[in-house]
């Protein structure tokens, strides 16, 4: 029994993508982080850093995105190349997005649209950040079909965890400045495994209304 505790995060939809393309079995037990349920004492044993995802895989818990990406693909010896180098290389983009596009544009995010006062300069740091990281993304993709050269990799589906929600950060104009990364994303989308997970996304959607409950469930430390 694998088990996915789920929020329509950028990160869980990762993870989610990468179970559906892998067409492993799961259920989804829904994590309310709005409601605060990622704060319970028994969702608290499974991550201890009280955030989504994490998996539990029959004896195995994992969390962290990229610890359960890196987890399910070793398990099943698909979407990260065995080779060394092609290896290194796979590992290098995926670690590209998780310490880089995905804290800068959660950030991004955060100031632009939960931080109780617009701070002009945390806005312009993050937003300038994501920026480069796109740029970076897009100037790879330019060279190669795929971040980690010929082949599909978890590092892609990381980073189209991410880039599924760059209108948050860029608006209307989306991924228009970045056409390679576009040109990925369209690709994914056109797969069946990204269809059914946002056909999944959409069966687990909640009420993501920012009130007081939701800020002191999502920042505690800040409220």
């Amino acid at each position: 029994m694998t088990e996915l505790y789920f929020h329509a995060t950028p990160n869980s939809m990762k993870v989610l993508l990468l179970l559906e393309e892998l067409g492993q079995s799961y259920t989804i037990m829904s994590v309310d982080i709005f409601k605060g349920e990622q704060h319970s004492e028994a969702y608290r044993a499974i991550n201890p850093n009280a955030k989504v995802p994490a998996l539990v895989d029959g004896a195995v818990t994992v969390f962290d995105s990229h610890a359960i990406l890196l987890y399910l693909a070793e398990k099943h010896a698909r979407f990260l190349p065995s080779g060394p180098a092609e290896r290194a290389v796979t590992l290098s983009w995926l670690q590209f997005v998780a310490t880089g596009l995905s804290p800068f544009s959660g950030q991004a995010i955060h100031f632009l649209h939960y931080a109780p006062e617009k701070i002009p300069y945390a806005i312009n740091r993050y937003v300038k950040e994501v920026e480069r990281h796109y740029r970076i993304l897009d100037g790879r993709l330019a060279a190669t079909r795929y971040l980690a050269g010929n082949a599909y990799t978890i590092a892609d589906m990381a980073m189209w965890g991410w880039a599924s929600s760059a209108g948050y950060i860029f608006g209307d104009k989306g991924l228009a400045e970045y056409p390679h990364v576009s040109r990925l994303m369209a690709e994914i989308a056109e797969r069946p495994a990204a269809a059914h997970a946002l056909t999944v996304k959409a069966g687990h959607s909640r009420d993501t209304t920012v009130d007081q409950v939701a800020l002191r469930a999502l920042f505690p430390q800040n409220v």
